[in-house]
């Protein structure tokens, strides 16, 4: 390879000499033009993978499962992220910091400038990639990476950085189409010391504390500084949120002393899991004058990014709360069912002008079958709320017993 540019230069003063000899004005062109049949983001990600030696592939993912490639105007996150990379400043995370530290890029550039927080985005994976010990034949595997892309997410556990980490091999493992795409690798990833790790919320239900109180969800506990133990007030309303920030990043963000704030429910935009994080009976901090009297379910995404506001999304979530109204006697309509942004006291607009209450509320008010089918909003023939069909045997005789698989 160091050969292969030695001779590109050669190649290249040679032309220059020929050109100047000839008197041809020869006008170098900028570092940020656009290659033909790119875009401009796109080269934005491909410079910076080069740069810093990051498969380009992999970079693009993480911005992907991050932000859906939105700088959303240099406004942060819930967790105080920026752009396209989400770089992080809070009292935990200093990703935003450490990329100023290793591009020489001013903070200021790095929140706003895309093509900046794409390169900061590129320098702080290598930074984690050199500390990870990867080589540069690692490097040029995809699925190397994986054990720093866990520890990118910042997450609070090495649980939930295994539950970030394989989101964003999905995406890898998938695919993903648009104006930077990227190809599906049909490879498992190389997950080093996250392999003995069960993602977070998957871990055993041998402990009461650890199982959800809605079933198909997971169960993985929010820190006991952002929620109160008990309520004031009886549970009349379910209050939905937009986590201005990634599934997994609202999961490490919750579990951080520091955020003081946390919701019962969150919502995958991808496939609509779900996963608990405070129990119904406890004051989840959501809504301000809302947490007393509110269950709070936060959706994945941004409220200026309708693309987050999957199918899936939408029907998982309506289950969720079909089975919330059902349990606590809250009307399906607009009085028991609210957004963030109408709870007395707020100042946040989630979940925003993109999401579509009329289909969420058909989607709550449908009809189901059984218990689970409840839960579900689906099959009648989920017998054991897993989210999948079963298969049932029963025995003849007086113990009429039931097998299901």
């Amino acid at each position: 390879m160091a050969g292969t540019r030695r001779r590109r230069r050669r190649a290249g003063v040679a032309l220059l000499a020929a050109a100047l000899a000839g008197g041809i004005a020869v006008q170098p062109a900028p570092a940020s033009a656009t290659p033909p049949g790119r875009t401009a983001l796109d080269a934005a990600f491909v410079r910076a993978a080069q740069e810093y030696d990051v498969p380009r592939d992999v970079l693009v993912a993480v911005g992907y499962g991050e932000s859906r490639l939105d700088a959303h105007g240099g406004k942060p996150s819930q967790a105080n992220g920026y752009g396209v990379m989400h770089l992080v400043s809070n009292p935990v995370q200093h990703s935003l910091e450490r990329a100023a530290e290793l591009t020489g890029e001013p903070v200021g550039r790095l929140k706003t400038v895309t093509p900046a927080n794409i390169r900061g985005g590129a320098a702080v994976l290598r930074d984690l990639a050199d500390a990870e010990g990867l080589t540069a034949r690692d490097r040029d595997r995809v699925t190397a990476w994986y054990p720093v892309v866990a520890r990118y997410g910042g997450a609070a556990d090495d649980a939930t950085a295994r539950l970030y980490a394989d989101g964003i091999y999905e995406l890898v493992q998938q695919g993903i189409p648009g104006a930077v795409p990227v190809r599906a690798h049909r490879v498992e990833p190389e997950r080093g010391r996250y392999a003995t790790v069960a993602p977070a919320g998957t871990a055993s239900r041998t402990l009461a504390a650890a199982v959800p109180e809605y079933p198909p969800a997971r169960w993985v506990a929010a820190n006991g500084a952002n929620y109160g133990v008990g309520r004031s007030s009886r549970i009349t309303t379910v209050i939905l949120h937009v986590t201005q920030g990634s599934y997994a990043g609202t999961i490490s963000w919750f579990q951080n002393p520091s955020s003081g704030v946390s919701a019962h429910y969150v919502v995958k935009s991808s496939n609509g899991e779900i996963t608990q994080m405070v129990r119904e009976g406890d004051t989840a901090y959501h809504a301000r004058s809302g947490n007393a009297y509110g269950v709070g379910i936060e959706h994945e995404g941004y409220v200026d990014n309708p693309a987050w506001f999957t199918d899936a999304m939408y029907r998982s979530s309506a289950a969720l709360t079909r089975y919330l109204c059902d349990k606590y006697g809250i009307p399906k309509n607009r009085t028991g069912i609210k957004g963030h942004n109408e709870i007395p006291g707020n100042d946040h607009t989630d979940p925003g002008p993109n999401w579509n209450w009329n289909y969420y509320l058909s989607l709550v008010n449908q009809g189901g079958g059984g218990s689970a089918a409840r839960y579900l909003g689906g099959s009648p023939t989920d017998f054991d709320g897993d989210g999948r069909d079963d298969v049932v045997a029963f025995t003849h005789g007086a113990a009429a017993d039931a097998y299901v698989a």
